[in-house]
C-alpha cells in the first residue's frame, strides 16, 4: 500500500461523505509499504493510503488525552471518593433575608462552591489516587471471566487485559486502588513492570497483599503461572 502523509494544519472535512476525509490535504512524504512494514503517524498528521495490489492493513491507535478530559475525569473520581467517605455538607441559607432580586446568585453560594472546589484540589493524594484509578480502568468493551483462587506457592502473571500502575503511595489495578508500603510495595511495583511474580516473590508478600492476589485471581485479573521459574 502506498502511503502519503502530511501535517493536518487544516482540519476542515469534505462535506456529505460517510468518512472523515480532509477537504485540503498536502502530503509531505510518501512510502510504499511492503508486507510486515509499519508506518508511525505522530499526532495531528494526516494520511492517505492507496492499495497497489491485494493487501490488508491493521491499524493500532493511541489517543492522547486532553487537559480538560483529564481534569474532568480526575475531579469526578475524586468527588465520588469524597462522597463515599464523608457525608456531604449541605449549603444552607437560613440567614438569607427576603429579596426583591430572586434571580441573583447569592455571594454566599458562590463562596460555598469555590470552597468546595478548592478543598478538593488542595488534596494531592486524593487527586493522585483518582488519576491512577482512571488511567488503569479498562475500556468499556473489555471484560474478564471469573477465575480461580491461587494454589499455595503459585507464581502469578497478569492477564493480558489487566492494567497495573503505581505511584509513591498506591497500586492501581483495573480502576481500583490499594495502599502498599515496604516490601509489598516493591513487589507490587515489580508485578506492574514485569507483569509477573515468581513463587518466591509471592511467598514474600504480607498477608494483606497475598489476599489481593487471590482476590484478583478470582476476578480473572491474574492467573497462576506454571511456566514461571521459582
Amino acid at each position: 500500500r502506498r502511503w502519503r502523509i502530511g501535517r493536518a494544519t487544516d482540519t476542515a472535512l469534505q462535506p456529505d461523505v460517510p468518512l472523515k476525509i480532509l477537504a485540503r490535504f498536502e502530503p509531505e512524504a510518501e512510502w510504499l509499504l511492503e508486507p510486515g512494514d509499519m508506518l508511525y503517524l505522530p499526532p495531528r498528521w494526516a494520511h492517505e493510503g492507496m492499495a497497489e495490489g491485494d493487501c490488508m492493513t491493521c491499524s493500532i491507535g493511541f489517543r492522547a488525552a486532553g487537559r480538560s478530559e483529564i481534569g474532568r475525569e480526575v475531579l469526578q473520581r475524586a468527588l465520588d471518593a469524597e462522597d463515599a467517605v464523608n457525608a456531604d455538607a449541605l449549603y444552607r441559607d437560613s440567614a438569607q433575608s427576603a429579596t426583591t432580586t430572586p434571580g441573583l446568585v447569592p455571594a454566599a453560594l458562590q463562596a460555598f462552591a469555590s470552597e468546595a472546589v478548592a478543598r478538593l484540589v488542595s488534596e494531592p493524594k486524593t487527586l493522585a489516587r483518582a488519576l491512577g484509578e482512571w488511567l488503569s480502568e479498562p475500556k468499556p468493551q473489555v471484560w474478564f471471566d471469573d477465575g480461580r483462587s491461587l494454589a499455595a506457592g503459585a507464581a502469578v502473571r497478569l492477564d493480558r487485559r489487566t492494567r497495573v500502575l503505581y505511584d509513591e503511595h498506591h497500586v492501581f489495578i483495573n480502576g481500583e486502588s490499594f495502599r502498599a508500603g515496604g516490601r509489598d510495595a516493591t513487589l507490587m511495583r515489580r508485578l506492574a513492570d514485569q507483569r509477573r511474580l515468581s513463587a518466591n516473590e509471592v511467598r514474600r508478600l504480607g498477608a494483606a497483599a497475598a489476599q489481593w492476589l487471590d482476590d484478583w485471581a478470582e476476578a480473572g485479573w491474574l492467573h497462576a503461572d506454571e511456566e514461571s521459574a521459582p
